[in-house]
């Protein structure tokens, strides 16, 4: 994968998690700026989403720990536990909103 077509499939990524927030019906706040989508709880937690370009990864850092996401035949999986990104950040999202919480790109 290139520069262009990483930003491409990344910058995608980062509004589709946007879209999932967004209708997921859950009271969660997001920011995003430049490569970087904060979702803000109300019980204070974040959860940080940002493209690391360099890399061509998506990094994830929770309340809890830290995820390198790289895209591998068009699905982004965890670099260390081998998890799919929609999979992760549905579980990392319902612990931090206190909810269960299923998230996925349309």
């Amino acid at each position: 994968m290139n520069d262009s077509q990483y930003n491409i499939v990344a910058e995608d990524l980062l509004l589709a998690v946007e879209e999932a927030i967004e209708d997921s019906g859950v009271d969660i706040d997001y920011e995003g700026v430049g490569g970087l989508l904060t979702l803000t709880f109300k019980n204070g937690t974040k959860v940080i989403i940002n493209k690391q370009a360099p890399l061509k990864e998506i990094w994830v850092a929770t309340k809890f720990n830290g995820h390198h996401f790289a895209c591998i035949d068009g699905v982004w999986i965890d670099k260390r536990g081998g998890d799919e990104f929609w999979a992760f950040l549905s579980k990392a999202v319902s612990i931090q909103a206190e909810t269960e919480l299923t998230l996925a790109a349309e």
